[in-house]
């Protein structure tokens, strides 16, 4: 076996907490495995604005104990080299319910303690939203949450808040990878936690720290409604994960007292038993829920995501079957039920770029500020944070794939939050005698019928680059339908058919966004080192007065689909 890689594995078995894992290197060694070994020291699992997120496993390109402890090393010194009083400050640590969030949560505190960081860590398992709402509540440092949020059972993560309370963002998530890999060469310190205790470094939040969470939904400006609340009906799920207790205490602190809570699914189980993948989004993860709001003629079958940041809901028609709202669709009953009643001076709305461009008209009408984002709650929050002013504070977030940040409570998505409100949207429609469909309707006919959808397209091996491609050869249709501008978010610059161009304020990023005459929208997202896209469609068609929300929707998704098979027929084979 090679010198160095022998060398290297021994160094990370010594310095490994964790026996099981130890003892995977120690036989791979022992058999002089070359080939595995390599594989799993080939490089470190990388330190991004996410944080981190991998399979569980040994050595540093999975999730593992030493990899959690190092990574809260560099994070700790990286936090005392650029955040005055950081020690004082402390940060706030939380953990979902994986199998192995409990441990890599304590070994994080233990780390931080060691470095002198004061530290505030929950007594039990906790939804994300609580541990970026304690950031802010406690003028913490940094927050961290042990979480791999919807991803499989084998996936744990390790996600970073900077003081804020928002995710970060560059520079802090370079500057704190360079720190991890300085102190990952050295042998990491800890502190015991009954000792760091003692040492008055470790706070544990016990319940009056969760009650304290709840009581701030409940008194949120935003989440105050006259409806009658009493008459909506929802069944619930948290999907194995850790938002049950929660979400049913604040439920019924907002009045929505018939919830039927799926049993089967309602425990924090790290194994997942009975979905195949813990998403709401996925084909068959709301089947047990939304069987549960049948057998109680439910008015809504809603479900959070394992760590309590994601919001899904599935509504009752006509026919009593339920059909499921996609994240755009809750995202504009959102912004039109929010500002509709929001105090003047908080009227600033966001989305993000591969979202429905609705939002933006819905808060034209209404009086409302909106702004666009990249990808990801990262952008959303920090950039709300920089728009805000004093006559129009941040109101409502969100993006396609569930995520909804309903005030300023919490500077993340929170699931929580949101099942709160979207309940007393409901309430607030059947006062007046509508439902969610009706008001779907209503929207549409104002602003036309928004359709979207997303693409991932795999190209064959031999395929050109294809962002390289598309910039060399712009085209002046899609599907037949004119190309009115190309954003090129490579160089920031919105390029129109007239030659004439404008500077985008948007940080770099590898996307092309195609506007289409008649309001419709696509949007490439190349990959530079595989032959693979992917596409995210929008079209908008008139809706009559005379047609149905459903029989809409279908002539609509018939568009839709044909303009994506043209679509992809243009691009190169």
């Amino acid at each position: 076996m090679d010198a160095q890689l022998a060398l290297t594995v021994s160094q990370w078995i010594a310095n490994d907490p964790d026996s099981n894992t130890r003892a995977q290197l120690q036989t791979l060694l022992d058999n002089n495995d070359q080939q595995s070994l390599a594989k799993l020291f080939a490089g470190r699992l990388a330190f991004g604005t996410a944080g981190l997120r991998g399979e569980v496993g040994a050595g540093p390109l999975t999730m593992n104990r030493l990899v959690v402890m190092q990574t809260s090393a560099g994070l700790a010194q990286y936090l005392l080299d650029n955040v005055s009083d950081s020690t004082n400050k402390g940060v706030i640590i939380g953990y979902d319910g994986r199998l192995d969030s409990k441990q890599f949560a304590h070994d994080a505190a233990s780390v931080f303690c060691a470095y002198g960081i004061k530290v505030r860590l929950t007594h039990k398992v906790a939804a994300t939203p609580l541990v970026a709402f304690g950031v802010k509540h406690f003028d913490c440092a940094a927050g961290i949450v042990v979480t791999a949020s919807h991803n499989p059972p084998q996936y744990n993560g390790y996600k970073v808040y900077w003081g804020n309370g928002a995710q970060i963002v560059a520079p802090h998530d370079k500057g704190i990878a360079a720190s991890i890999d300085a102190v990952a060469a050295s042998p990491i310190q800890t502190l015991a936690l009954d000792n760091a205790e003692t040492d008055g470094l470790l706070t544990w939040l016990g319940d009056d720290y969760y009650q304290c969470y709840r009581e701030h939904i409940a008194s949120a400006k935003v989440l105050q409604s006259s409806a009658d609340t009493s008459k909506v009906s929802l069944a619930y799920t948290a999907m194995h994960g850790v938002g049950a207790e929660m979400a049913e205490t604040v439920l019924a602190d907002a009045g929505v007292t018939q919830v039927y809570s799926v049993a089967a699914q309602r425990e924090p189980d790290g194994h997942f038993p009975t979905v195949v993948f813990p998403n709401p989004e996925e084909k068959g993860a709301m089947d047990m829920v939304i069987a549960e709001a049948k057998a109680n003629n439910a008015m809504l079958a809603c479900a959070n995501d394992p760590d309590a940041d994601r919001f899904a809901v599935a509504v009752r028609r006509d026919d009593g079957e339920y059909q499921m709202l996609t994240g755009d669709q809750v995202g504009i009953l959102f912004g039109h039920y929010l500002l509709s009643k929001a105090d003047e001076r908080q009227r600033l709305v966001g989305t993000t770029i591969v979202s429905s461009s609705l939002l933006s008209k819905i808060a034209s009408s209404l009086n409302g500020q909106s702004y666009t984002t990249l990808t990801g709650f990262k952008w959303l929050m920090n950039v709300a944070q920089q728009l805000q002013v004093d006559g129009s504070q941040f109101l409502f977030a969100y993006e396609e794939a569930l995520g909804y940040t309903v005030g300023n409570m919490v500077w993340d998505k929170d699931g929580l939050s949101a099942l709160v409100a979207f309940a007393q949207l409901v309430a607030e429609l059947n006062d007046q005698g509508l439902t969610v469909w009706d008001r779907l309707a209503e929207i549409y006919l104002e602003h036309g019928l928004h359709l979207n959808a997303q693409v991932s397209i795999a190209l064959k091996p031999e395929t050109p680059n294809i962002g390289a491609f598309l910039r060399a050869n712009p085209p002046r249709d899609i599907a037949g339908v004119k190309v009115e501008s190309v954003d090129d978010l490579s160089i920031c610059l919105r390029q129109f058919t007239d030659g004439r161009t404008e500077v985008i304020d948007l940080p770099a990023s590898d996307v092309l966004i195609y506007r289409l005459t008649q309001g419709g929208r696509v949007i490439v997202r190349p990959s530079g080192t595989e032959p693979k896209i992917k596409c995210y469609y929008e079209l908008v068609k008139p809706m009559a007065t005379e047609q149905s929300l459903f029989d809409a929707f279908a002539d609509g998704q018939q568009a839709l689909v044909q303009f994506i098979q043209l679509h992809q027929a243009q691009l190169p084979q």
